[in-house]
This record gives structure tokens, C-alpha cells and sequence, in this order.
């Protein structure tokens, strides 16, 4: 693997490896062009990506590694890295360093060194380096290191064509003289087991040097390989286990920790030799801003205003924005309904009913999409700092307290921590923590979460029933959902998870950088057209199999009979009113009125479209000049014939309006769901569901966006309404007797509710059983309905508002989270600031 092969000159297969948050995504993204998920946050990419570009008539293939800090297998990542490069055999490797931190990414460039391919480095983040005061000899480091190495800075695009000229001369290079770690009193072993290794079917399929290396070690994934290639006992690992034990025996020391030394060693030697730095001795930018955030007294007070912060122009100041969105969606709604056949008098075709019903499921989902892009920037943000990999740092300490993993803070981050997450990534980010317990533990607590789906629910009924609390209530829920998954966690890991073993947490804090407005804009486009594809694709098939469950059996004859009675009598009033008009004769037949009222209709749709004076003439003046036999219908002006028509023509449409409604209630009540919700309402209603919120909760099992979408048929509008979700509910709602008291027990059981069905499978394929698939299900629903049934049936008795009784439950779960873990963990002697030289905090 020392030379090229010719062939591969136009067709060439790099790897871009090296420590996490080093810059490899924003080096693959600069490279292929890519728009690769990018955070200032380690441990983002946990599986290789592959990207291409074509330079100087060269193909490249390039594989965007996971960070890892070694080539061991400890870890998900480690083995991902290093089962690539072993089985794949890029012709280069890309080593991406952190120049503002050499000595620890060079750690990891001398395990890659010793492997022995073909590599370039990347030296990168050279801006963040030069503004702390680093200066690097480029010069003097590829001469050190026996490579070609191109200071870049990849978010900027800076060194990239310079990085691509290196990758094609590497791969074209004949020889590669590269530095080669010695380990001392050790070399001679080493040479003679990589020698032993050479006389084995082993020769040019593994790097025999680094394998000798790795035996040495004890590495337990270079046995595992010998022992395939060779099988059991071969005279390679006998050699390799003698080495070890004379080497132990005789230094009283782990021969790893002293070959860890020699490169240690090493490192330090080239650092001192290629690193100059103009400001030793003072504060980085970065230890000032964290001297500050990651005070133990100050840290949680910046956590919790954060938290604060996010909710309040997210969620309160973005849903002002829906104000000004939802006009636009309006129209759109009209503009299908022009485009479907016509609404009958008490019965639409049914090819209208589900195109309208498909466009309000996604309607009520898509009025959000101003509150979420506001949402997704302030994560880029916090990502894009660097704070949000602090904020992992400060639970850290908490998550020990109730038996997870500092570990665990990725997962429950893009689970939704802070809200717009999704489950299904949350779990499988999982299989990177280390210890069985606490990655069982996160895999169940995850879903608690407020992910993407969630957050139209909770917002819609927050804006129905705590106009004057909305920012207390998404606080209460953000934090809430948090809270529960640490009481969950500590119960599980004290009783089913017990005896499972745990692993110490370790994780590097990145510097801080400066959001960059590209980057923060595309994370929240991007992040929102996924849920725009998501409301396209699974929440509207979900509310047409939602659609159809609730048309059947359809309403019996006798009761559809009562229903034509009555608005046969309508018609006949309405007749009846305008039989002395000079407009009579126009409406002698049941489909002229029919006509009428739908444009009736579609006119008083368009109007609530609409904003302001000049919009509205505008209007009056196109329905004008489109219906002019019609028109005066609509505005009679002085016309006194035109003013009896129009209001019998305005009590006909009440009257049809009505009679809808009550044809719709009784259609839903008689289907096949809205039987099986009032079925369980003699259960639920301790709770303080109602029929329409247990379908609403069953649907939302196979996407939680399908619970909004699913209230929104619930509460279905008629033809010829145009109205929010919001005040759709809210208008039935107080017919109902529905009260804050129930949309609080109802949050809150939806907080605690078992995952989604994308969710549940990915369980099952993290825990590999069905039993904790089964488990993720049924815990929720039962402590979800307790805690629901407590609240409501607890608030109702003691007659406390909705208000009173979150802050009462939330108070409790403050207390109660206490008193089982944060007291404990707070009495401890404070622990030291992380090594900001280093970056790695344990």
C-alpha cells in the first residue's frame, strides 16, 4: 500500500478521517460541494457519508468519517473508522487536523501514520488558530510528518483546490517516507512480530506493522483477526501475548499506556518543533466566555434563560408570525376547492371531501412553518457557538445523578431537548455511548422529548386555552418533558436496568466560532423541508386512512332522511322570502340556489384571504366582472330585491351550515374510529379525554404530526369556512365544556405517550428485542394515563384552573427530581474546569 496503482489516477477513493469536531464535514462539504448536516458539536457524524467531485479529469470518491479520537474499538465511531480503511483501502487518506489545537489531533495522525497509506493533511481551522494567537510552521510540519500538508479553513472554502492537487499527487506518489513512531526498548519486538505476521496469508491484506502494534496492545478487534485469518493460538498472537507479559512483568506497566507514551512523546516533540505561540499565557477568547457560562453557580441560570429565551421567539413571537402565514395557505385551500368539483347542497362529491380534507390535515401542520424556522436557527446557533456541546458538559454531572451518560446529551438533543428533534435519530444515536445501562436507559427516555411532532400539538392547544400563559406553558413543557426523562431514567436504571454496567463519560469541547448566516439559514431550510416532506408524505397518507375510518359505515338512512327534511324546509323558506322580489324566477330550482350559495361562499372565503381596503375593492371588482348576473347577491348595494335575496340568502347558508355540522357529528360519532373513542371514554374520561381527543392520540401512533392533523378533521370546517385550527377549536371547545384542565392533562399524557411507530421500530432494532419494544410501549401509556388521570381528576376535585394546576404538577416534579438525584450531585465537591489545552473533559 506504499505505491500507487496507475490505474486509479482517474478514479480515486479518499477518506477523510480525524478527531471529532476537527472540520471533516465542512472539509467534505468544501471537497464535493456537498451540504452535509455540519455542527459545531462533536460526534455529528456517526456513520461515513460518501460524496464526489471530478478535478483535473480525476474522479474522486470521498467518505466523510466519524470523528474518533483513536483507532482502538471501543466505540461505534473508532470501529466504523477503522473497519473503512482496512477493508476498503482508500489510495489517500485525508487526515482533517484541528490547527488551533495540533498536539491533540496529532495523536491521532500517528495511528494513521502507522497504518501506512498514502496521506495528506488537512490543516485546518487556520483562522481560529492565528486569531489565538497559534502560529504553525506548515513548512517545518510536512517535513516532520513526511506529508503533504494544506492549511485550510473549510467553512470558508479557503485551501481547497491546494487540499485536491495534494490528494492527486499523494495517490500518484511513488514512495512515501513517513514518519514512523518508534517505541523504543519495544522496537525490536515490534519488528519481529510484524516480521512473524509476514510469513502469513496476512501479507499485503492488513498493515502488518500496525497489526503487530495493536497485538502488542492487547487491541481486542486485532485479535479477533488474527484469530480469523490465522485461527486460535496461532504463533503471531502466542508471540504477541509473551511480548506483552515480559514487557508488563518486568515495568510493572501497561505496555499500551507505554506505547500511548511514545506517541505522546512524540507529539509533544513536533509541536514544540512546528508551533509558536504569540499569546502563551493569556485567556483564549474561549476560556473567558467559559469561565463565565460554565461557572457552577452561573451555568444553570444561562441554561435555563437559554431554554427561556428559544421558547420565547420561537414559539410566542413565531406564532405571531402564523397570523401573516396563514392567509397565504388560505388561498391555497381556495384555489384547490376551485379546482374540485362543486359542493352539493348537504353532501359534497367525495373527491372534494378528501382533497379538502387533505389539504386541511396538511394546512394545520404547515400554518407552524414560521414558528419552526425560527426555531431551527436558534439551534444552529447554539450549535454552530460551540455552546451546545457546554451544555452537555453541565448535565453531565445531573445525567450521572439518574444513572445516564454525559453521552446521552446528543441523543436527547436530537430527540428534541430543545425542541424540533425527532425521535427515530435520537435512538440510534444511542449505540455511540458506551455502557449498556445508560444507553438503555437513553433509548427509553428519548421519546419524552419534544420532537418536531409535538410542538404544533402542544402550540395549538396552548393558543387555545393559555393565551395569557404562553410562554410560561412552553417553558413548563420544555423543561417538564426533561424532567420526567431523568425520574424515568433513575427508576429504570434502580430496577430493570440495574445490573447492566456503565463507562465514564468523555467528550471534547469545541471552541467558540461565530455562527455564519449561510450556515445558520441553511441548517433551518433544511431542517424545515424535512418537515414540509414529512406533512407531504406519512401525515397526509395518515389522515386519509384517518379520513376513511371516520366516512363509515356513514350516516343511517333514517337520520340522512331527518337531514334532507330539514333542508328541504330551509329551501323553502328561502323561496318563500324572495317570492316577491323581481328575482325569483332565478331560483326556481334547487341547483340555482345550490350555485348560488357556493358562490356565496366562495366569496366570503376570498374576503377572509384578504387584508386591508385596496385588496378588498380589488376583490368586489373581480367577482364583478366574473359574475355579473350574480354579483349583486353578494353586495346589493341599493338594489332593495338584491337586499331580500341576500338575506334569506345569508339564513339559507346558516341554516346548511348548521345542518353540516350536526351531519358531520353524528358521521363521526357512528364511524368505525369515533366508536372505538367513545368506547374508551369510560376509562379516559378520568383523564379528561374526550372521544375526539382518544382518536386523535390513536392516530398520532403512526406519526405525532397526525394528532394535529386528525383534530383538524375532528374539527372540520365546512365548505365555505376558511378559519384556523385554533379557532376551530377554540369555538367548540367552549360548547364542549373542554377547559384548560383538559388540554393540560391532555399535554401532558402526550409528553409521557409511547413513541411513534418509526420510533418503536427503531427501538427494536437498537435493543435487538421485542420485549424493550413492547416495554417502550406500554410504560408510556400507563404513566402517561396516570399522571393525566392525576392531574385532571386531582385539579377538578380540588377546583383548580389549568394554570394552577401545571404550576402545582410542575412543581412536584421539580421537588421530586431533587430530592432522588440533583441534591446529591450538587453536594459533591465542585469539579475543575475542563483542560481547554487539551479540550477533553472525563
Amino acid at each position: 500500500m506504499s505505491s500507487s496503482n496507475e490505474a486509479r489516477k482517474d478514479n480515486l477513493l479518499v477518506g477523510l478521517a480525524g478527531q471529532q469536531n476537527a472540520g471533516k464535514s465542512t472539509t467534505f462539504n468544501m471537497l464535493t460541494g456537498a451540504n452535509q448536516h455540519i455542527a459545531n458539536y462533536p460526534g455529528v457524524t456517526v456513520d461515513k457519508k460518501t460524496g464526489f467531485y471530478r478535478y483535473k479529469d480525476v474522479r474522486v470518491e470521498t467518505v466523510d468519517l466519524p470523528g474518533t479520537y483513536s483507532l482502538t474499538s471501543f466505540s461505534l465511531e473508532e470501529r466504523v473508522a477503522r473497519d473503512f480503511l482496512l477493508t476498503e483501502q482508500p489510495d489517500v487518506i485525508v487526515n482533517v487536523l484541528d490547527s488551533s489545537s495540533l498536539k491533540r489531533s496529532l495523536y491521532f495522525t500517528l495511528q494513521v501514520l502507522e497504518m501506512d497509506f498514502p496521506i495528506a493533511v488537512a490543516l485546518n481551522m487556520m483562522d481560529v488558530a492565528k486569531r489565538n494567537g497559534t502560529h504553525v510552521d506548515v513548512e517545518k510540519l510536512s517535513h516532520r510528518l513526511g506529508v503533504d500538508v494544506i492549511p485550510t479553513v473549510g467553512r470558508r472554502g479557503k485551501g481547497k483546490n491546494e487540499l485536491r492537487d495534494a490528494i492527486i499527487a499523494t495517490a500518484n506518489r511513488k514512495e512515501h517516507n513517513v514518519l514512523r513512531v518508534t517505541y523504543e526498548e519495544l522496537e525490536p519486538e515490534v519488528a519481529a512480530l510484524e516480521e512473524e505476521l509476514g510469513k502469513t496469508k496476512m501479507q499485503g491484506k492488513y498493515p502488518l506493522r500496525w497489526m503487530a502494534v495493536k497485538l502488542i496492545e492487547g487491541d481486542s478487534e486485532a485479535q479477533r483477526i488474527v484469530r480469523e485469518e490465522l485461527g486460535e493460538n496461532s504463533a503471531a498472537q502466542t508471540k504477541a501475548n509473551e511480548i506483552r507479559d515480559k514487557f508488563e512483568e518486568d515495568h510493572y506497566m501497561d505496555v499500551a499506556d507505554f506505547m500511548l507514551g511514545c506517541r505522546d512523546r512524540l507529539a509533544t516533540d513536533i509541536v514544540e518543533s512546528c508551533v509558536t505561540e504569540e499569546k502563551e499565557g493569556r485567556d483564549t477568547i474561549t476560556d473567558m466566555i467559559d469561565n463565565i457560562v460554565l461557572n457552577r453557580f452561573a451555568a444553570p441560570f444561562f441554561l435555563v434563560a437559554t431554554v427561556f429565551v428559544i421558547y420565547q421567539l420561537a414559539i410566542v413571537q413565531g406564532y405571531e408570525l402564523t397570523n401573516y402565514w396563514w392567509p397565504y395557505l388560505a388561498k391555497v385551500r381556495s384555489f384547490i376547492a376551485d379546482l374540485l368539483p362543486a359542493a352539493g347542497l348537504l353532501e359534497d362529491p367525495y373527491v372534494r371531501s378528501m382533497g379538502l380534507w387533505m389539504v386541511d390535515s396538511a394546512n394545520g401542520l404547515l400554518n407552524y412553518i414560521p414558528i419552526f424556522v425560527i426555531l431551527f436557527s436558534l439551534i444552529a446557533i447554539l450549535e454552530d457557538s460551540g455552546y451546545m456541546a457546554r451544555i452537555a458538559f453541565i448535565l453531565d454531572k445531573l445525567f450521572h445523578s439518574f444513572g445516564l451518560h454525559g453521552q446521552s446529551t446528543l441523543p436527547y438533543i436530537l430527540g428534541g431537548v430543545f425542541a424540533g428533534g425527532c425521535a427515530v435519530p435520537g435512538v440510534m444515536a444511542t449505540k455511540g455511548i458506551p455502557d449498556e445501562r445508560s444507553r438503555m436507559a437513553t433509548i427509553l427516555t428519548v421519546p419524552y422529548m419534544n420532537c418536531l411532532a409535538k410542538i404544533p400539538f402542544y402550540t395549538l392547544l396552548i393558543n387555545v386555552f393559555f393565551v395569557e400563559y404562553k410562554s410560561w406553558a412552553m417553558l413548563f413543557l420544555s423543561t417538564f418533558t426533561i424532567f420526567a426523562a431523568l425520574l424515568i431514567s433513575k427508576l429504570l436504571t434502580s430496577t430493570v436496568l440495574k445490573t447492566m454496567e456503565t463507562a465514564p463519560f468523555v467528550m471534547e469541547l469545541p471552541k467558540y466560532h461565530p455562527p455564519t448566516l449561510f450556515g445558520v439559514g441553511q441548517r433551518a431550510v433544511e431542517r424545515t423541508w424535512q418537515y414540509i416532506k414529512k406533512v407531504g408524505s406519512i401525515v397526509v397518507a395518515v389522515s386519509v386512512c384517518v379520513f376513511t375510518l371516520l366516512q363509515f359505515p356513514g350516516l343511517p338512512a333514517e337520520k340522512m332522511a331527518e337531514f334532507e327534511g330539514r333542508m328541504d324546509q330551509a329551501l323553502v323558506t328561502f323561496q318563500t322570502k324572495i317570492k316577491k322580489s323581481s328575482y325569483a324566477g332565478q331560483f326556481g330550482d334547487v341547483q340555482s340556489v345550490v350555485n348560488l350559495l357556493n358562490l356565496y361562499h366562495d366569496y366570503k372565503n376570498d374576503k377572509m384571504s384578504i387584508r386591508g381596503k385596496e385588496a378588498s375593492l380589488a376583490l368586489n371588482d373581480k367577482y364583478k366582472a366574473e359574475y355579473p348576473g350574480m354579483y349583486m347577491f353578494l353586495k346589493p348595494g341599493a338594489d332593495k330585491d338584491a337586499k331580500v335575496v341576500n338575506r334569506a340568502l345569508r339564513k339559507l347558508s346558516s341554516s346548511r351550515k348548521s345542518l353540516r355540522r350536526e351531519m358531520k357529528e353524528v358521521r363521526i360519532s357512528n364511524s368505525f374510529l369515533g366508536m372505538v373513542g367513545r368506547s374508551l371514554e369510560p376509562v379516559t374520561q378520568w383523564a379528561g379525554f374526550n372521544w375526539k381527543i382518544n382518536v386523535a392520540i390513536m392516530s398520532s401512533f403512526a406519526a405525532r404530526e397526525s394528532s394535529v392533523a386528525t383534530i383538524g378533521v375532528l374539527y372540520q370546517q365546512g365548505a365555505d369556512e376558511n378559519k384556523s385550527l385554533e379557532e376551530r377549536v377554540g369555538s367548540e371547545s367552549g360548547e364542549g365544556g373542554f377547559t384548560p384542565l383538559h388540554a393540560l392533562a391532555v399535554m401532558i399524557f402526550f409528553a409521557l405517550y409511547p413513541p411513534c411507530l418509526a420510533t418503536t421500530i427503531m427501538i427494536k432494532v437498537q435493543t435487538g428485542s421485542y420485549k424493550w419494544m413492547t416495554f417502550s410501549i406500554l410504560f408510556p401509556t400507563a404513566l402517561g394515563f396516570l399522571a393525566a388521570s392525576v392531574v385532571y381528576t386531582g385539579g377538578s376535585a380540588a377546583n383548580l384552573s389549568g394554570i394552577q394546576m401545571m404550576g402545582i404538577f410542575y412543581g412536584f416534579t421539580v421537588l421530586l427530581t431533587i430530592a432522588l438525584g440533583l441534591f446529591n450531585s450538587w453536594r459533591k465537591d465542585p469539579e475543575p474546569l475542563p483542560d481547554f489545552s487539551g479540550r477533553v473533559t472525563e
